[in-house]
């Protein structure tokens, strides 16, 4: 339905008639031509047939032009169709593992081997972009974290992030207790409803001061809910003494249950689809979402149209 961002405008639609009243009347004056009868007789018949209706038709002309820029000044809009936000009022912190052993190539991914790090983009990307309504930050730590994209509703621009990590921009120890500790940090003030973090790691905490636990035992006070990620094909359970590449995946469960969180176990491509599914379950983030209003304006045709009927009276005054 149509309706006018400043109604009021059209209350000035008599204004130059009442100008006109209150203006005093011009008094006409000139010098005299005498003619003979005969062609003076013709001149007055073209003046009355000629320049009077002329007159008149520049009078509407210009009448018109004045109720149509009133129009385009009232701005006339109808609400148009956008469907609303969803906003689950959660803030979600992905905490992704870039040491060096993320690439290893001991992933499979459509029959074809690709690293840790290619198979956690692939599935990390779209998981970000499913979580539409929830406020989301990437966090990325090896010897250090980094604060790699802020939270923001623009799950798009978290994932593109996800897709260009790379390994080396943060070292290439894993230094699981800062990478947490960054989140934690971030989301100490937030006064989302919900708060929590995912922590994807392949290695074993082995840089930073921090205990993994005790920082877990943070987040638990803070109400802050972890869950963690253990991604590779062997941990320190089960692999032979001194082997390299293995995940830690015993301090990862840990973390996860002090906090309150799930832990998941990540060996193939196919188990980190399932887990990033399984997040999506846990971490739901349907609502009511929050209403937009949104018009669309068509002060443009009355402006044009007034536009083209003076460009007509112009053009007319030329010829």
């Amino acid at each position: 339905m149509i309706d006018f961002a400043a109604p009021w405008v059209i209350l000035l639609l008599p204004l130059p008639w009442i100008v006109q009243r209150l203006l005093p009347p011009r008094r006409a004056g000139g010098a005299s031509l005498l003619l003979p009868d005969r062609i003076g007789r013709n001149f007055l018949r073209g003046a009355k047939s000629g320049p009077a209706e002329a007159r008149s038709l520049a009078r509407h002309a210009l009448w018109a032009v004045w109720v149509l820029a009133l129009l385009a000044l009232s701005g006339p809009r109808d609400l148009a169709p956008v469907s609303a936000l969803k906003v689950s009022g959660r803030d979600l912190a992905i905490a992704l593992d870039l040491s060096g052993s993320m690439v290893r190539d001991d992933f499979d991914l459509d029959g074809e081997q690709i690293t840790r790090l290619e198979a956690v983009k692939h599935v990390g990307a779209e998981f970000a972009r499913g979580r539409g309504g929830d406020r989301v930050a990437l966090i990325v730590f090896g010897s250090e974290a980094y604060y790699a994209s802020p939270f923001t509703f623009d799950v798009e621009a978290v994932a593109r992030r996800i897709e260009e990590a790379a390994i080396g921009i943060s070292g290439r120890a894993t230094n699981i207790s800062d990478g947490l500790g960054l989140a934690l940090k971030r989301m100490q003030s937030s006064q989302a409803a919900t708060r929590v973090v995912i922590l994807l790691s392949d290695g074993a905490n082995n840089a930073g001061a921090a205990n993994p636990r005790g920082v877990a035992e943070l987040a638990a006070s803070l109400g802050i809910r972890v869950h963690t990620i253990a991604l590779g094909p062997k941990d320190l359970e089960t692999a032979e003494e001194g082997e390299r590449g293995v995940v830690d995946a015993a301090t990862l469960r840990a973390i996860a249950q002090i906090s309150g969180g799930e832990s998941f176990r990540v060996r193939t491509t196919e188990d980190l689809a399932a887990v990033a599914e399984a997040l999506d379950r846990l971490e739901a983030t349907d609502s009511d979402g929050l209403a937009a209003e949104l018009y669309r304006d068509y002060w443009i045709w009355p402006a044009m149209a007034a536009g083209l009927i003076l460009a007509g009276l112009a053009w007319r005054q030329e010829a």
